[in-house]
């Protein structure tokens, strides 16, 4: 699933090329790209300018010269990509937005492809200018308002193991399984630990080394395993050349030389060092 740094990358891609730019027109391909609590059919946003493209954690939204915006969700697959309407088509194409600026028999198509149709879309109101989907999903470490120390506390407090409580994304959004495994890592923090035997030092620190992290992959373009993660141009994002321990049991810890190791996690897997995190 794309987290923080991915949707960053495909955020930022997407702002340099359609902010000001209106939308021309909008067609859906498959039912399963909207979702359901959409308040509108995506043809609604016919004619609204792209003023802005903002993101919390793993969420993305358009806003518009309306009183609603275009959210977007990337799922398991999904992929905004911004090309020409001459493209090629792709075989996942679930919806796509023409725009403005260019002659109208090339001009530029905002493309949403998601091979495994987890993702959505969703013309939305707004709370203090926050999509109704987003309402609820905390502060992700990259804004403003995100205040460590009551992160911090909220995480002491609580009697689940670490992993999970830096995967929920009421506590803190954009930190997914990847990043997790490797801000973990670098904080030598068994994803196992309960929170409240942590110190708040230690919590303080698996906050650093998550953001340290997906600053890292940010700069990289994200990481990608296969097709699945693109950026707006259709790239793929070159972070997992710097993975230290995701994907990587067997390896040899960078730090100590143990084999990492690879244990179930609620449906996945955590990759750990059985010597440097305890």
């Amino acid at each position: 699933m794309p987290e923080l740094p991915e949707v960053e990358t495909v955020r930022s891609g997407l702002e340099k090329y359609v902010t000001g730019k209106k939308i021309q027109s909008a067609e859906i391909f498959h039912p399963r790209a909207i979702k359901p609590s959409s308040i509108s059919p995506l043809t609604s946003c016919i004619g609204a300018q792209i003023k802005s493209v903002r993101r919390r954690g793993k969420f993305l939204w358009f806003e518009l010269d309306r009183d609603f915006v275009l959210a977007a969700h990337l799922g398991m697959s999904g992929q905004l990509l911004v090309q020409k309407e001459k493209s090629l088509p792709q075989p996942h194409l679930r919806a796509k937005f023409g725009l403005s600026g260019n002659r109208k028999s090339n001009q530029d198509q905002i493309r949403f492809i998601d091979q495994r149709t987890f993702g959505w879309l969703s013309v939305e109101q707004t709370v203090n200018g926050i999509p109704v989907s987003v309402r609820e999903i905390a502060y992700d470490p990259f804004e403003k308002d995100f205040n460590l120390k009551q992160v911090v506390a909220n995480i002491k407090r609580r009697k689940s193991a670490i992993k999970p409580a830096i995967l929920n994304q009421n506590i803190i959004s954009g930190v997914g399984n990847i990043y997790a495994d490797e801000a973990l890592w670098r904080a030598k923090i068994h994803p196992e630990i309960i929170c409240e035997d942590l110190s708040e030092a230690e919590i303080r620190k698996v906050i650093s080394s998550a953001i340290s992290v997906m600053k890292s992959a940010i700069k990289a373009g994200g990481t990608s395993f296969d097709e699945q993660y693109k950026n707006v141009n259709g790239e793929s994002g070159y972070f997992s050349r710097s993975l230290k321990v995701y994907g990587r049991e067997g390896d040899p810890c960078p730090r100590c030389r143990s084999a990492i190791r690879r244990i179930a996690f609620a449906n996945r897997s955590s990759h750990f060092c059985p010597r440097c995190q305890r």
